[in-house]
C-alpha cells in the first residue's frame, strides 16, 4: 500500500472519530451532561486499530448525571 493511501486511510479514520466524538458530545449536552475532557486519544491514532475516545475524568455531579441518564437509556 503507498504511503499516500495510509495517509488518506488514517485521515478518514481520524474523520469518523471525530464525528463520533462530536455526535457523544452533542447526546450528552443534550442531557445535561459536560466533560470537559472528552476528547480523541492522540496516541491510539497511530496504530491499525481503531482511534480511541477519551472520556477522561469528571466530578462526582457529572458521573452522577451520566449514571442517571444511562440508567434511563436502559429502562
Amino acid at each position: 500500500m503507498a504511503t499516500t493511501e495510509r495517509r488518506r486511510m488514517a485521515a478518514d479514520t481520524i474523520a469518523e472519530a471525530e464525528r463520533v466524538r462530536d455526535e457523544l458530545i452533542a447526546v450528552l449536552k443534550a442531557a445535561g451532561i459536560v466533560l470537559p475532557s472528552l476528547r480523541i486519544d492522540p496516541a491510539s491514532c497511530v496504530g491499525k486499530a481503531p482511534p480511541l475516545i477519551e472520556l477522561s475524568r469528571c466530578n462526582l455531579e457529572t458521573a452522577r448525571k451520566l449514571t442517571a441518564a444511562l440508567k434511563g437509556a436502559s429502562s
